[in-house]
């Protein structure tokens, strides 16, 4: 399974037909300008962003993981950066459809609280597959908070913008948990256990610090905590989302180290030591090739 990676809204953009994002971090795009190559009949995705869509009539199915993402009913649709997405056109189906696609690079919430809290929602996890359903007034209301985006998207741009359009965002996915909680009282929510697991398993460890006395997460830890061996499970993984298990546990370092750059007031070589490093220059040296920026130069960017 070929699988296209996605690094930047700028690229999305371009893979899929679209003008320049007015905003290289975020994006508010009306579906129905969405293009879909005509001599392709299936597109496995990568994005190294948060996608949000609202949408009617897409002609297409989506895979998320190695489900199928149930659109019979729903209309919203939610996927985390790393997560792969397979879209199928409908033979004979019209594309394009009409609603709204969200597109939120993680750096755009960085120096906010809903950096971390967005990980908490746990409709971007793999173990929801199914799109939201949204009575009549449920989505009028989640269309008045798009097109308060859209309207603080298309001004100006100026100091006030990043907090007003996170606030929005916070907003949007407070409601869509609201109605998820509704929709599950009597919907079964289906998983995909493995890489559920492998998900939460590094969720934990990081949330709880372990790494600060055990060092760096090794791919053979992470794979005897799933009862499977490290080849395997690699390939699994790399199947499923196009990255190995150590290029997930990487994803996490950063994400860590992120946090703990742009929101305490730790050193360098603090922040190196309490994610496991030995060194705070293999430290450094890491987060510049992840980043294509220094410690410092990401937490000046803050400042």
């Amino acid at each position: 399974m070929e699988i296209v990676t996605i690094k930047s809204i700028t690229a999305y953009h371009r893979f899929r037909g679209l003008p320049k994002p007015e905003h290289p971090l975020i994006s508010l795009v009306d579906y129905a300008l969405l293009q879909f190559p005509d001599d392709a009949k299936a597109v496995n995705m990568v994005m190294d962003f948060y996608s949000i869509a609202l949408k009617r009539d897409i002609g297409a199915k989506l895979h998320y993981g190695q489900q199928i993402y149930d659109f019979d009913e729903g209309l919203m649709s939610f996927v985390a950066p790393g997560q792969v997405l397979r879209i199928e056109r409908d033979q004979g189906s019209p594309t394009g459809g009409s609603g709204f696609l969200l597109q939120i690079h993680p750096d755009f919430l960085w120096g906010s609280a809903l950096a971390q809290q967005i990980k908490n929602y746990s409709f971007f996890d793999y173990s929801i597959h199914e799109a939201l359903f949204l009575s009549s007034k449920e989505e009028t209301s989640i269309l008045h908070i798009f097109e308060s985006i859209k309207q603080e998207y298309h001004d100006n741009i100026d100091g006030f913008s990043q907090g007003l359009i996170v606030s929005q965002i916070e907003l949007l996915l407070k409601y869509c948990e609201r109605f998820y909680n509704r929709q599950f009282i009597t919907r079964k929510i289906s998983s995909h256990q493995m890489l559920v697991k492998v998900e939460n398993f590094l969720n934990n460890h990081f949330s709880a610090e372990k790494h600060q006395e055990a060092g760096l997460l090794s791919v053979k830890t992470v794979a005897d905590a799933m009862n499977v061996s490290s080849d395997y499970l690699s390939s699994l993984l790399k199947q499923l989302t196009g990255k190995n298990v150590q290029e997930h546990i990487h994803h996490k370092l950063i994400e860590k180290a992120k946090a703990k750059l742009s929101v305490t007031s730790l050193s360098v070589s603090e922040i190196a030591y309490a994610l496991g490093f030995e060194h705070p220059q293999s430290f450094s040296k890491f987060f510049k090739m992840k980043t294509n920026f220094s410690p410092l130069e990401f937490r000046k960017s803050f400042n």
